[in-house]
Parts: C-alpha cells; structure tokens; sequence
C-alpha cells in the first residue's frame, strides 16, 4: 500500500462508529468520515494547525511549512501520524499522533499531540470519532494508552475528554528544553 492511500483496518477506509450509532463515512446525508491522511491533505493540516494555534492564544507560535509537514506525516520514515474528519469531502478536523514507548508497559501508546474539529462542524461527533478511532487504533495494536496534554483553562476540551472516560494526570508536570535552554543542556551555550 502507497503511503498517501488510506491504510486498511479491517475495511477499505478506517470508519468509526459514533454515539449516534451511525458509522462515519456511510450514513445520513452529511457524510461523517474519519480516514488516515493522505499526502494531499497536508494543506488543509497546516491551515488546522493554524486556526488551533489561533485558539489557544497562539497565532504566531506556527514555524512548520507545508514541505515540513509533508516530510514529518509521509517521509521514510515518518515522525507523525494523522487522522482526517471529513464533512462533505472537505477536511474539518484531525488528530495528529505519533508512537512513545511506556517502560513499565513494555509497550508502545499513542501519544495526540494535536486534536482539532473547525467550529462550523462542532457538535457533529467528530472530535469523538477521531479519539475513538485512536482508541481503536491503540487497542487492536495492543498499545498500552492513548495520552495527550491540555491547556489548563480550555475547559471545553477538559469536559469532553472527560466525558470519553480521560482521566488527567495532576501528578505529573510536563518540562520542556527549548532554544536557549536547550542549547545549554547539549552544551552548546
């Protein structure tokens, strides 16, 4: 199979059953779908990307390019991973993810770096039907977790994983190296 063609789990195109018990992609005239990316979706990612930096308070944080981003979901090999959500063909959401590996597990997981729907189509299932479909994904893999990280005031996004049974990790704090501090930390400032 060709990178830039959906990949197969079980049927022709990934589909994902949603709590109104309709299957993405096959029923009701609005055509729910959620589907592995292809290479020309890119720029609708990108443009995702965008608009999400845009919502959490970010607009000008977004460095990539359409060719990094291309690279990063269909180089060999490829950094990331990304699940579309179609509304009538158009792109109106994605989940970008990518593999981490759980020491105490044995196993790899899932970790969503990014999970976007376009406000015009909240409220359709989608946003649940790309987590399931990496709830899915995770499990017929035998993946230990699916885990994400959530800005502190975006109570929306805090209620909805909620609602999909996540538990938060208020244990944890996440640490970053970035720039100056990084250069530092490898010795090269």
């Amino acid at each position: 199979m060709r990178r830039d063609q959906p990949a197969v789990f079980g049927v022709d195109d990934y589909t994902v059953r949603l709590a109104s018990d309709q299957i993405c992609g096959l029923n009701g005239p609005m055509h729910r779908s959620v589907r592995t990316s292809r290479e020309s979706d890119v720029p609708e990612i990108l443009a995702l990307i965008q608009d999400l930096a845009s919502y959490e308070r970010e607009p000008d944080a977004v460095k990539i390019t359409v060719d990094q981003l291309r690279s990063a979901l269909f180089g060999d090999p490829a950094a990331a991973y990304a699940l579309v959500a179609e509304v009538d063909g158009e792109v109106a959401g994605f989940a970008l993810y990518f593999l981490n590996f759980s020491t105490w597990e044995g196993v790899s997981g899932i970790y969503l770096e990014d999970l976007y729907v376009r406000p015009e189509h909240r409220g359709l299932g989608l946003g649940q039907a790309l987590l399931t479909g990496l709830a899915e994904m995770a499990v017929s893999r035998g993946y230990a977790r699916v885990e994400w990280s959530v800005l502190d005031w975006n109570q929306p996004a805090i209620d909805f994983y909620r609602r999909m049974g996540a538990i938060p990790m208020d244990d944890w704090t996440v640490y970053r190296l970035t720039g100056d501090q990084l250069r530092r930390a490898a010795g090269a400032g």
